[in-house]
């Protein structure tokens, strides 16, 4: 069989029509596009607001300089994430404080974070950065109870979650990046992710002035809005002396202001609109990857060597081929698994041309965050679920038949191992 990656990007002639639609129009980027993927954006996950950015990376890094964090203030965070969720404080000349994760659902565990709140004595930790770790939902309701007690902002990192939710004490779900209960929140198009633009990334909040920061640091702090201007300056662009109202005042049309210092974190509009077509069919990619999630599951139920978390996320109706489905909580951006023999099941499937992978190294262990005073034994949750996770082929055209080999290849490879 043909190598089956654990995750793939999904393009249809529908996709590739919208991207040569835009190149034979008159924008190529900061085009009508961007601003359409946005409000689409915005509508399908429930936020007032979206920016579009080059990548999930700089929508963090932007988040981060649009809540001011400051050298010596602190940010807590897990330490099972891709780097960029810790390094964006890092950027600002911020500090990191990992969390343990819970080991059941691999989120940041609000017990943790709660402990290391109460421990600061000095009140220098600003913010928390919780994580839709392979597509779960973070409670934030919670965490926001949490942030409030303690006067923290919060970035909800969604890279793994468009489209999924948590049910708030209300018994109202609630989609992640709504901007509800997070200040600002975060998502990534990567090509493995549910929605690919190539490159690119979201920033979705309700508060408008957070908003209005972020379009101004995506693009080197610049302002065309001339209720922004802060510079006199008449038709001919000569400044004036007299003071003078810049809400009323007639500008040219070529003025712009650098008030900050920005960033060209700006997306394109061939990535736009690449990203508005996969957007359309974003809730049958979710429908086709809890379809995959419930095959593993019920493979894999009565193996004792495989420790799998990932049932309490199906409902009573979840069966192969039905529609109904319950999409709530899970995205499934990831099916991991907790084996023993990692290595050697790794190898294995690979040497069947399965290509798995292991989500993530701890960051708290690379090199860098080591050199910053963290090391082995500070996160035991972490480090235990390290040890033993792999991800397994995980896309909407994942065929049945494909997912059947990769089954039958980890059964046979526990049956052996059990002799």
């Amino acid at each position: 069989m043909e190598g089956i990656p654990y995750g793939r990007q999904y393009i249809t002639d529908e996709d590739i029509q919208s991207v040569v639609e835009v190149l034979k129009s008159d924008y190529l980027t900061q085009g009508p596009k961007i601003q359409e993927f946005e409000e689409a954006f915005a509508k399908y996950v429930g936020s007032k607001y979206a920016v579009a950015v080059t990548n999930g990376t700089a929508a963090l890094h932007l988040c981060a300089l649009s809540l001011e964090v400051k050298p010596g203030q602190k940010v807590i965070t897990t330490p099972i994430t891709f780097a960029a969720s810790a390094n964006c404080i890092r950027y600002c000349g911020g500090e990191i404080v990992f969390a343990d994760i819970d080991p059941t659902t691999y989120l940041l565990d609000i017990n943790e974070v709660r402990k290391q709140l109460e421990a600061d004595d000095t009140k220098s930790i600003k913010g928390i950065i919780p994580v839709d770790f392979t597509g779960r939902s973070v409670n934030m309701e919670a965490y926001r109870s949490l942030a409030n007690e303690f006067n923290c902002w919060i970035i909800e990192d969604a890279c793994h979650a468009p489209g999924a939710s948590f049910v708030n004490s209300s018994d109202k779900e609630v989609k992640a990046g709504s901007g509800l209960y997070a200040d600002l929140a975060i998502f990534s198009f990567h090509p493995v992710k549910h929605i690919a633009t190539g490159e690119g990334g979201m920033v979705t909040t309700n508060t408008k002035e957070l908003y209005e920061k972020i379009k101004t640091l995506r693009t080197h702090g610049i302002t065309k809005d001339k209720k922004q201007f802060l510079n006199p300056i008449n038709m001919t662009g000569d400044y004036l002396e007299e003071s003078f109202s810049n809400a009323s005042y007639e500008y040219p049309y070529w003025y712009m202001e650098m008030q900050c210092l920005g960033y060209n974190y700006r997306i394109s509009d061939i990535n736009c609109a690449l990203g508005l077509s996969q957007l359309k069919r974003a809730e049958k990619g979710l429908i086709e990857r809890m379809k995959i999630a419930v095959r593993y599951f019920e493979a894999f139920k009565s193996i004792p060597q495989i420790t799998d978390y990932n049932n309490m996320f199906f409902s009573a109706q979840s069966q192969e081929g039905s529609e109904a489905i319950s999409l709530s909580k899970h995205a499934y951006h990831l099916y991991v698994i907790e084996v023993p023999n990692r290595m050697q099941l790794y190898n294995h499937l690979r040497s069947k041309n399965i290509f798995t992978q292991v989500h993530y190294v701890p960051c708290h262990l690379m090199p860098y965050y080591q050199s910053e005073g963290w090391g082995v034994g500070d996160m035991p949750n972490a480090e235990s679920y390290y040890s033993r996770c792999i991800s397994l082929p995980m896309f909407p055209t994942l065929k049945i038949e494909e997912q059947e080999y990769v089954i039958d290849e980890i059964v046979e490879f526990f049956r052996k191992k059990s002799r």
